[in-house]
């Protein structure tokens, strides 16, 4: 099943006002904090799905916020949720690799929350070029995919987050599409792909595209708040690498401060 229809049958699955799904709590809070103060920035939600991060960073302060989605569905869900909260955010159906309707340097700011794990290795490459054209000098792209090791780590168990990689090796799976899932703690199941990629492949992805800074990296997974919260969901994927973040920032401004995670 391709990206668009999966997330058009499913958006319903997805939509939410409050944390749900275990990357809710174990990687876009990471992202947040990565992204830094937004106060009276310009920012760009990449792959916005139904506005969930784009409402985030909103009430966070942004100036102006863009979300960018594939799916229809997922479109008009980020919209019905705008039009409740009235915060003004703008949504456009269109595909990360060609953002053509975007001005150039129109952004401070370019967020991608697992985005790229539904993107081949040539066309997240196109994705990271066109975000560099979107940026502003001093600007920042962040993003979080599934840990390159995830997948490839044996549970015998069905974990809360997992990808079947019929078995398949680390290099010899690269650039291939895997299935998968995630959980919600109110015991929903939502789908998830993964096309998978090696550390090298972001690297040089980022390199190739003008990103030629020192990134930062961030390897993430269960806390001890979260086992506090709810043991029994998170315990599953305790002391795994579930995700990983990644800032990169163009020459020119000094980088803003850091938010403290949620």
């Amino acid at each position: 099943m391709d990206t668009e229809t999966l997330y058009d049958a499913n958006a319903g699955k997805w939509e939410r006002r409050a944390p749900s799904s275990l990357s809710d709590f174990t990687g876009r809070p990471a992202v947040f904090e990565l992204c830094g103060d937004v106060v009276g920035l310009d920012v760009l939600d990449l792959g916005a799905g139904e506005g969930y991060c784009s409402r985030i960073l909103a009430s966070h302060g942004a100036k102006s916020v863009t979300g960018v989605e594939l799916s229809a569905e997922m479109v008009a869900a980020a919209r019905r949720q705008d039009e409740r909260l009235g915060q003004g955010i703008t949504y456009h159906q269109g595909d990360a690799t060609e953002l053509g309707q975007l001005a150039t340097g129109s952004f401070d700011l370019v967020a991608a929350v697992f985005l790229y794990n539904y993107l081949t290795v040539e066309q997240m490459t196109r994705s990271f070029a066109e975000v560099r054209r979107l940026l502003r000098a001093g600007g920042a792209f962040v993003f979080a995919v599934p840990h390159p090791a995830l997948g490839f780590i044996r549970r015998e168990h069905r974990p809360p987050f997992y990808f079947d990689v019929e078995g398949c090796g680390y290099f010899s799976g690269a650039n291939r599409q895997f299935q998968g899932e995630i959980s919600r703690r109110d015991g929903g199941v939502l789908p998830v792909q993964m096309i998978h990629k090696t550390f090298g492949d972001y690297f040089s992805a980022l390199a190739s595209s003008g990103f030629t800074a020192l990134p930062e990296i961030r390897e993430l997974g269960v806390l001890p708040e979260h086992l506090a919260l709810d043991h029994d969901f998170f315990a599953p994927v305790r002391d795994l690498p579930l995700h990983l973040a990644v800032r990169a920032e163009l020459p020119g401004n000094a980088p803003r401060s850091k938010r403290p995670a949620l």
